[in-house]
């Protein structure tokens, strides 16, 4: 399994991005997928998550309401899309893919990452 992370870029506080993430394996559409993200001198933190076939959403408090998860089984594709965005969203924004069905906002549910794309929000 493997997994590419792109369309991150440098925006202006308010601005959208959509990220996108691309599995192999003809498994994709029985797992479920995470983003997290990790800014420079702190840990990673979990960003949002859908289930397998895309009924189930979970997101953290920071990003709720700004950020949608969403998901193309027919193209192994997840995506993020990023709305009014914030300086403190700026990080390296990583897809995962779950070791199960649901939806989690576990690191050690996920398996398999992808490289990251960074995101840089400025004031």
């Amino acid at each position: 399994v493997q997994l590419q992370a792109f369309g991150g870029g440098s925006v202006q506080a308010g601005g959208s991005l959509r990220l996108s993430c691309a599995a192999s394996g003809r498994t994709f559409s029985m797992a479920a997928m995470g983003w997290f993200r990790q800014a420079p001198g702190k840990e990673r933190e979990f960003v949002a998550a859908i289930n397998w076939n895309g009924g189930s959403t979970y997101y953290a408090d920071s990003v709720k309401g700004r950020f949608a998860i969403s998901r193309d089984n027919a193209k192994n594709t997840v995506y993020l899309q990023m709305n009014n965005l914030k300086p403190e969203d700026t990080a390296i924004y990583y897809c995962a893919r779950s070791v199960g069905a649901a939806a989690s906002s576990r690191a050690y549910d996920y398996a398999y990452w992808g490289q990251g794309t960074q995101v840089t929000v400025s004031s």
